[in-house]
Order: C-alpha cells, then structure tokens, then sequence
C-alpha cells in the first residue's frame, strides 16, 4: 500500500532593513503559525549598518528560538528586495534541509491565525498553483489592493487617464483588479506575504537582482506564468500590513530613480525597447487626458511634481546595462 507524502517543509524569510523590532514581531508572528507545520525560519538583514543584524542576533538568543529553527544572517550588501530575499532562500533552512516551500513575509506584515497554513493547504490543493499571496489589510481595517494583470501599454493609459468612460472601456486591461471575494488565480501579488513552490525557483530561477525594488514579484511571477504556474490569492490567509515602512513610500514627494529604473527594466524585458517606450507614451497619453479634463472642470491635477517629465527622461536616455530575458530566466 502506497503510503502518503510527507507534509511540505516551509521556509520562512524576513528580510530587515533598519527596522529590526518590527521584523522580530513579524517573525514571532510566523513561528507562532508554524506551530505543527515543518520548517524554520530565517531573518535577513540587508546591510542595514545600524546595528540591525547584532541586535536581532541578540533577541533571538535571549527569546531562547532554536539554531535548528530560526537563523540570523547578513547579507553583505543591500542589493534591494530581491538580492536580499534571494540571500536569505539560498541559505537554505536553519537545520540545512531543502524546503519545499518558501514563504516571504516583510518585516511589516503580521500573519493572522492560520494564515501560513492556508497557504500551504492552497498549494496542496492547486497543483498547477506555483505562488500564493496573502490577502492583505492595513491596520486601520482597510483593504490593501494586492491582486494585480501584469502591466501593458493599455493598462498603463487606463490607470493615468482616469476617465470613466477609458476605463469602462479598457476594463480588462486595468492592472488592477478589483479586492477578490473568493480566492483563485491573479497574474501577480504583493510579495508582502508570498509562498513559492520551490520547484518553481529550481525552474525560473530566483528574483531578478536587476530590480533594486519595485515590479521584482511582478517578473517572478511573469516568469513562473511563462514556465506553466499559476499565481494564485488566497482570501484565507489573511495578513495585517503597514506598508511602505522600509521605502519611506509614504513621505515621497516624487518616486525615486529606482522606482523609474525597475519600471523600465520591467518594460523592456517582457515586451522589449519599443514596447517600453510604447507603455511610456501611453502613460503620457493617459496623463494628458486627465490634465485636460482638470482644465476643463477647473480642478488643479494632483501627482507627484515633475513625475511625468522624470519618466520621459529615464525612457530615453540610454540604459547603461541591456535587459534581456532568456526563456522565463533572468
């Protein structure tokens, strides 16, 4: 008689970056719903160079977590979201086994009960499933928007112009998607809290270093649809989110420079130079309607000043480095 596979062991990464009390939260948070599931988790400080990875070294010793079940680790340079993650999945678990699943979780997302196991519990279940995202809310109880069509062109001139009747139009090019009432397939989520099959990362490779932040899960899971997996979001598994605490999203006046450069490097690696200057002149095109229509109902635009001449500026000047994609590998 055939006997039944043994449970999936789950890798947890946290990766710090000069915020270490919220990222030993988040992973208290984590090994409390790791309870009977197999596994470990690892901390990773992105070279933070505030003391970060001493102190969370510190905590983790003195809360009395095992060496076999939690590890703190540097990760020498801080290459962004990707480089840092992909530090910490390289390492392997503590104990040095090959997990089957990596679990992802910012050092600002607090999983709620079960959420980790409903994620793994997904994955059991979908087979063609190669990534599951959390559903994620703030901590004012609000929903955050995590469920994502990859971007196009089109979607770019829908989002900009913000004119009913464009987006009526272009409703199923809009990035995106309405909050999902029942879990199923996205093209993409937030990498706030993600689970990947470690096949997938065997087959596509891991984050593309490339992106310092921004659109790096937006590729991963564009490689992973290219190589056959689904990404799929999870309203089971639910994860309370702050939100831009790292980046400082929230004080930006403008986005910076690599906010401009993974957009682009996005661009131009799943659709190619003229396809990335296509979707820039169509978030022009769409910028310009909505200007137009504040002019004509003598509104001031809102936006981030100078945001439109700065994208045209990173779209034409020449990029330093060729992005190119080698089947669905970075």
């Amino acid at each position: 008689m055939a006997q039944d596979a043994p449970p999936p062991s789950v890798h947890v990464v946290v990766l710090n970056w000069r915020t270490p009390e919220m990222s030993l939260q988040a992973a208290e948070a984590a090994l409390r719903e790791m309870a009977g599931l197999d596994g470990g988790l690892t901390l990773v400080d992105n070279d933070s160079g505030d003391g970060s990875h001493e102190a969370m070294q510190e905590a983790v010793r003195a809360r009395g977590w095992p060496a076999d079940r939690v590890a703190v680790v540097q990760s020498g340079w801080n290459g962004g979201f990707g480089a840092g993650n992909n530090h910490g999945i390289r390492q392997g678990l503590p104990d040095r086994r090959r997990a089957d699943l990596v679990y992802l979780l910012n050092s600002d997302a607090i999983p709620q009960p079960g959420a980790i196991r409903a994620l793994v519990d997904y994955l059991a279940a979908h087979p063609r499933a190669g990534i599951a995202c959390s559903r994620l809310r703030g901590i004012d109880d609000v929903p955050h928007t995590t469920a994502f069509r990859f971007p196009t062109a089109l979607g770019e001139f829908e989002s900009e112009s913000r004119t009913g009747p464009i987006s009526r139009l272009l409703h199923r090019r809009a990035v995106s998607l309405p909050q999902p009432e029942t879990s199923g397939r996205v093209d993409w989520s937030a990498g706030a809290s993600m689970m990947i099959r470690m096949d997938v990362l065997d087959r596509i490779g891991l984050f593309d270093e490339g992106f310092f932040l921004y659109y790096e899960e937006t590729d991963l899971c564009r490689r992973a649809a290219l190589a056959g997996w689904q990404t799929h979001y999870v309203v089971e598994s639910l994860v309370l989110h702050i939100g831009s605490v790292s980046t400082g999203m929230k004080e930006w006046k403008r986005p910076p420079d690599y906010w401009y450069d993974s957009r682009r490097r996005y661009f131009e690696k799943h659709h190619g130079r003229l396809g990335a200057l296509w979707a820039t002149l169509a978030h022009l095109g769409g910028a310009g309607v909505y200007r137009l229509r504040c002019l004509l109902s003598g509104r001031r635009p809102d936006g981030p000043p100078g945001h439109l001449a700065h994208l045209l500026r990173h779209a034409l000047r020449v990029q330093p480095k060729p992005v190119h994609v080698e089947k669905g590998k970075p």
